[in-house]
């Protein structure tokens, strides 16, 4: 195992920074189960797995993979955490997948409308593969899928979801003109219980910003509004995380479909 080289070391300390994730094409993933799952998923590129030289490895688990050692205290300063693990990855972005290669498929795409909090984008993408979502959607206003707290919160499940970034109110034309339904998330009065709603067989679900909830840009009379209900009564709480409303949503589109 050989040293890590001092371009190596700049390339880490870049990749903080979303305009050189963007640049380069290339993101950390941070932590030992994290890094494990993404070499044992083989869905995304891992260039170089970097190791503090206390870190024990078998070499067998990271087969294909370049590793490389890198000194403790360099590697306590380009990671994310407070208290690293000794492990992280380099990887490579998956390429966008476009509209038109979603427009003849069928199931649930998820979309988000300016979620911000890294580790709701997380959970969401994380519970996007779980349940075998075929897109994720990121609107403008949301957090950078790549951001390291992002991507360590989908637990090694970066890359098992297909990811489209853009305006949603453009992505959602061209897709509704190849028979998507897109379905909002939303508390409001107007809305349908999502425990009556049936499923399209082509499925936009739509969660809005965290303190915001969904634009009014993105409201019209041909998209359904849905909403989950509480239990009778329940008033001493406003609204339920975002992560979390995913997360039930696509439980019951799932179940229903």
């Amino acid at each position: 195992m050989r040293k890590a080289s001092n371009n190596e070391i700049k390339l880490l300390r870049k990749l903080a920074r979303k305009k050189y994730r963007e640049k380069e094409q290339r993101f950390v993933v941070e932590g030992e189960r994290a890094v494990e799952q993404v070499v044992k998923n083989e869905l995304i590129e891992v260039e170089t797995v970097f190791l503090e030289a206390r870190f024990k490895v078998q070499e067998a688990r990271f087969k294909g993979v370049e590793l490389c050692m890198l000194e403790e205290e360099i590697l306590t300063e380009v990671a994310d955490t407070e208290s690293p693990q000794g492990i992280l990855a380099v990887c490579k972005m998956p390429e966008e997948i476009q509209p038109e290669k979603l427009a003849g498929e069928r199931g649930i795409i998820v979309a988000t409308d300016a979620i911000q909090d890294p580790g709701n984008m997380g959970t969401i993408l994380r519970t996007a593969a779980w349940f075998g979502a075929k897109a994720l959607i990121a609107g403008k206003g949301s957090v950078d899928v790549y951001h390291p707290k992002v991507v360590r919160s989908t637990a090694g499940a970066t890359g098992s979801t297909s990811v489209l970034a853009g305006d949603l109110e453009e992505v959602f034309s061209e897709f509704e003109r190849s028979g998507w339904q897109v379905m909002l998330l939303d508390g409001g009065d107007e809305a349908e219980s999502l425990g009556s709603v049936q499923p399209a067989e082509k499925t936009i679900l739509v969660v809005g910003n965290e303190g915001n909830g969904i634009g009014k840009k993105l409201l019209n009379s041909e998209r359904k509004k849905v909403k989950i209900e509480s239990a009778p009564g329940q008033e001493t709480v406003e609204s339920l995380n975002a992560a979390v409303a995913v997360s039930i949503a696509l439980w019951k589109l799932r179940v229903e479909s």
